[in-house]
């Protein structure tokens, strides 16, 4: 057996480092309803707490992308990285000895901060290290643990805490950290933007951090409080006019934060635009989906992670293979055949009856964990084609995005692209969960003779895909639960027809917009022809 190299131990801490950035995103939803119920808070509302919990992280993380992808250009990608590890590993650790509620956002908002310096500087790492002939399957091999760990979080989260506790979805990124910590220092080579020799563009920086997390925060508000907070509409305002003012801003600058040239290589432009529209509906389809499960079918809380596992077993077996066969013979169908069978997927899945039997798991005893006929013929032929859609499309085209643009902005475009993913999937989330909260509650008033679906006591005890909290006096309870199951299961196939659309037009864009089949490269890593429009 062959030691491992630079390059092997740089795939390690790359993998270990964005991975738990991914992780913690989705694996403390699982955790939120214990640490609501345990953790004491004075200073704020629990509820409120709780969406603090998982929106302020959310929001510093995406709002530091593009800045820590330019930081780690301009000052070193090891150091940067290093850096992002140390700090989010003190944050995670802060996360699980937290005392009460608002220690834990203080920490939530930490950990966010330092994870940004990570997502950008692991492809950076990655493309810096990998010489162009085998960087497709090393992106390939990040793309699949990744992916695969961002879609087993919330299993992954429902262990925890139903064996251990909801501080060990904290503390578990602890001794991984130290892995990748130690991987970094010792075998990474450091590599940065050897051109960049004019002073870091800190105005464009603070525009730029403005615009970004006023979009995130006030699209991630929104939702979670049913747009009836004020808040989230000014951080909205607020973001958008930072952005348009950052456009003109980069234009006018001598050493913008991002040269707008980038965008002139035509596959970058249009493998963000495909990251906008994909993600989108990965938003929308992993926030609703658990949701439904859980609350309108039944599902526990392992169980509802269990039922996704297919997609997290797909990925970490074959979208290695997938990057590495693109590579070899072009991105573009790959990313046109990937969003068509997402969307195949997701089509099955808005004909889930709301009578579809429950698979319950109940981890002190081993024959609850056969599915049930009703997971077998609703949920898993859907969760096959997603997983096979899925597999084709993210080495291809995170692939894509890495090696459209020359090497020294790598840990620029890995944060313009994650950028693009994370504000832009919570802002169409919030239109599509506009469309669903429409749909819930006037099907639910047609079902229920009397309901007042446009009272505020009825849209806080009765939300879309949730169990209702309690009932309006002077209505029938098992009248209104049967009507919100069955306007649920309306809601939620709503939301998957529209984001299988999302899917559709995703494949369109890079079916006719991704004009190299392979990309050419020189002896540095660098398309050939970037800032070219390649016939």
């Amino acid at each position: 057996m062959r030691p491992m190299t630079h390059k092997s131990w740089t795939l390690v801490a790359a993998v270990l480092g964005s991975g738990i950035v991914f992780l913690d995103g989705t694996i403390v939803n699982v955790a939120l309803p214990r640490i609501g119920a345990e953790l004491p808070a004075t200073l704020i509302d629990t509820l409120e707490g709780q969406t603090y919990v998982t929106s302020g992280y959310l929001a510093v993380l995406a709002a530091l992308l593009i800045l820590a992808g330019a930081l780690s250009d301009f000052y070193g990608r090891r150091r940067m990285f290093a850096i992002g590890l140390a700090g989010f590993g003190v944050s995670s650790l802060l996360c699980g000895l937290a005392p009460n509620l608002e220690l834990l956002v203080v920490a939530r908002i930490l950990q966010g901060a330092t994870g940004a310096l990570l997502v950008p500087g692991s492809l950076s790492l990655i493309t810096a290290a990998y010489p162009s002939h085998e960087r497709a399957r090393a992106i390939g091999l990040w793309a699949s643990a990744t992916s695969a760990v961002t879609v087993l979080g919330p299993w992954i989260g429902g262990v925890l805490v139903d064996t251990v506790s909801w501080r060990a979805a904290f503390l578990i990124n602890v001794p991984l950290l130290a892995i990748a910590l130690f991987a970094t220092i010792r075998y990474v080579r450091e590599s940065r933007d050897e051109s960049a020799t004019g002073h870091f563009d800190w105005l464009g920086a603070a525009v730029g951090v403005v615009g970004v997390g006023g979009l995130a925060f006030g699209a991630i508000r929104g939702q979670s409080t049913g747009w009836t907070d004020s808040t989230a509409f000014i951080s909205l305002a607020v973001g958008a006019v930072a952005t348009m003012l950052f456009v003109p801003l980069m234009a006018r600058r001598r050493d913008p934060l991002v040269p707008l040239g980038l965008f002139r290589s035509r596959n970058f432009a249009v493998a963000n635009l495909s990251t906008f529209l994909v993600y989108g509906a990965l938003y929308v389809t992993f926030g609703f989906q658990g949701l439904f499960l859980q609350s309108t079918l039944g599902y526990s809380a392992t169980a509802a992670g269990l039922a996704g596992l297919p997609v997290g077993i797909a990925l970490s077996l074959f979208s290695a293979k997938a990057g590495a066969i693109a590579g070899r013979l072009g991105v573009r169908w790959f990313m046109t055949a990937g969003p068509l069978l997402m969307a195949l997927g997701l089509f099955w899945f808005a004909r889930i009856p709301p009578t579809s039997e429950a698979w319950d798991v109940r981890l002190d005893s081993l024959p609850s964990f056969v599915p049930s006929s009703g997971y077998l013929v609703d949920v898993l032929p859907g969760m096959l084609l997603f997983a096979a859609g899925i597999t084709l499309l993210v080495a291809p085209l995170t692939a894509t995005v890495m090696t459209s643009i020359p090497l020294r902005n790598s840990g620029l475009a890995s944060a313009i692209n994650n950028a693009i993913s994370r504000v832009g999937a919570p802002l169409i989330s919030a239109v599509i969960f506009i469309a669903i909260t429409s749909s819930f509650y006037s099907g639910l008033a047609s079902r229920v003779p009397g309901l007042d679906p446009s009272s505020a006591e009825v849209r806080r005890q009765i939300q879309p895909l949730n169990s209702p909290k309690d009932v309006p006096s002077g209505l029938d309870p098992a009248l209104v639960a049967t009507g919100a199951r069955d306007a649920s299961t309306d809601a939620f196939h709503l939301a998957m027809l529209v984001s299988g659309l999302l899917l559709l037009a995703g494949a369109a864009v890079n079916a006719v917009g991704i004009r190299t089949e392979t990309i050419p490269q020189d002896e540095s890593g660098a398309p050939a022809e970037v800032g070219k429009d390649p016939a």
